[in-house]
């Protein structure tokens, strides 16, 4: 069933050239495309980048470990030096006297680096032996007979390591025996040096060769994506069949999922616009075979009332082939799915200015059009020109097939999530099994007698759909029981969430 609208030709015109901006994808502003990254790029730059980070903490933890270690064994050495130290320390006479022999002073200073130094200090803290220069731990606290303590100092400008220790020779009235045991730090330094070097030294060639395997094992694990491109690559054009998911990793199988549901609508489009340009092209041959006809006779030496008819089945000819094309853009533009800017839409306004339009067609046919608004405000999201264009086909189909002396009426009503738009008409209606395929596009009725190019309802449908309203196609009138059609249009509020079942 056709559908016509009763506006100016700049309206016209002006709808043209959006349907046609349309049917190009709309204009396109400037677009900056944010720069292209590399996906084994990104994965090398998170995976080396906390190792590198990682790697200056390893460092300082592996050189206090490293001190800790070399601590111990010399630490171990200090303690039996103040064990071998303490057994010759005695009570006599109520003092404490130190008594070595040559052997033990050996024992104590083992080599000729002068590298271990011990003093002796009394019980009324008198000299009893060693070097005097030693210094004493800063903090003594009270003396903790056999405990053994730690502490780091400095002897003639090297550092040295302290170890210390009472000795209580239960002599009344006096203090325990301290007895310090020192060495220098070098030999602790270099065997701390020594682990360190022996820990960083292969990382140097470990670090290298560990970034360079985790290259290539990521170049090898991202081998399949770029199989997957070679085989999109070599595709023929029209080759819109799925990609074969099981030759793709797990990892990548959702990806190449969503190829192909963007290859299968992809197919359909594509199949949608070849049916779309035959029936466009089957539907025009006819209008443009009669203007040919028409032409032909026109040039005929022919009466010129004969010439005044020719020329007036050109001009309805073209009219005809005007409005096929006009739908045929529009229905293009219905279809595209970013033409549709959705706003808050009074669909009361819409009703009332488009029904208005069509008053003067209405006398003209003799036709009862009327409208009823609704009672409250029916604000829904819409585009206001694809819903007029909605509204005009549906009003101009309703003319159409209504009989003068018929009714037709447009009415708006509102519900607490719906805004329903109907039109109803006095015509022979439509049959039920005839429901779902008249808004198939060029499908007409059989047997009907108005003009049209069947593109009427299925623009209906597609503007509906953009809108996300349903249409129905109700037998008989809603408020009588006379014959003819009403065809329910039922939008969701705006800002409300739609229940499909309330439509009453």
């Amino acid at each position: 069933m056709p559908a016509t609208s009763p506006t100016e030709p700049a309206t016209h015109e002006k709808l043209n050239q959006e349907a046609l901006d349309a049917m190009r994808g709309g204009a396109k502003g400037p677009s900056f495309a944010p720069p292209q990254r590399s996906l084994l790029g990104e994965i090398l730059d998170w995976m080396l980048a906390p190792l590198f980070l990682l790697w200056p903490m390893s460092v300082a933890i592996t050189y206090v470990v490293a001190q800790n270690i070399a601590n111990v064994p010399y630490d171990r050495a200090l303690s039996n030096n103040l064990h071998v130290l303490s057994r010759y320390v005695h009570a006599q006479g109520g003092r404490a006297v130190l008594r070595m022999s040559e052997s033990v002073r050996d024992v104590l200073r083992p080599d000729e680096t002068d590298s271990v130094f011990w003093l002796a200090l009394g019980s009324r803290g008198e000299y009893l032996g060693g070097d005097r220069a030693l210094p004493l731990p800063a903090d003594l606290g009270q003396p903790q007979p056999g405990k053994i303590l730690y502490a780091d100092d400095t002897l003639r400008g090297f550092g040295v390591r302290l170890a210390y220790t009472w000795v209580d020779l239960h002599i009344p009235q006096t203090q325990p025996v301290l007895l310090v045991v020192a060495e220098t730090m070098e030999r602790r330094t270099e065997l701390a040096n020594d682990i360190i070097k022996g820990v960083i030294i292969p990382q140097f060639v470990v670090l290298p060769v560990a970034v360079l395997l985790v290259w290539f094992g990521l170049s090898r694990g991202v081998a399949p994506l770029n199989a997957l491109q070679q085989r999109l690559r070599a595709r023929r054009p029209d080759d819109l069949s799925p990609i074969d998911e099981r030759a793709a990793p797990t990892e990548i199988a959702p990806l190449v999922s969503a190829m192909n549901e963007l290859l299968d609508r992809l197919s359909a489009n594509v199949q949608a616009q070849r049916r779309f340009v035959a029936d466009a092209a089957h539907q025009l041959k006819t209008p443009l075979a009669g203007l040919r006809t028409q032409a032909e006779l026109a040039l005929r030496d022919a009466s010129p009332d004969e010439m005044q008819s020719s020329l007036r089945q050109l001009v309805m000819g073209s009219e005809r082939a005007t409005r096929l094309v006009n739908q045929l853009l529009l229905l293009a533009r219905a279809e595209n799915p970013h033409s549709a800017d959705l706003t808050l839409t009074d669909l009361n306004a819409v009703g009332y200015e488009q029904t208005m339009l069509w008053v003067p067609q209405a006398l003209a046919l003799n036709t009862d059009l009327g409208f009823e608004a609704a009672d409250t405000a029916a604000p829904i999201a819409g585009n206001v020109i694809l819903l007029a264009e909605l509204l005009n086909n549906l009003v101009d189909n309703a003319l159409r097939y209504t009989p003068p002396g018929g009714h037709v009426t447009v009415r708006v009503r509102a519900t607490s999530a719906h805004a329903i738009l109907e039109v109803e008409d006095s015509g022979p209606g439509i049959a039920p099994e005839e429901h779902e395929r008249v808004f198939d596009r060029f499908y007409r009725v059989l047997g009907t007698q108005a003009e049209g190019s069947g593109l009427g309802l299925a623009i209906v449908r597609e503007i509906a759909q953009k809108h996300r309203a349903t249409v129905q196609i109700l037998e008989g009138t809603a408020h009588s029981q006379l014959p003819g059609t009403c065809i329910r249009v039922s939008f969701p509020l705006y800002g409300r969430t739609a229940d499909p079942s309330d439509t009453t």
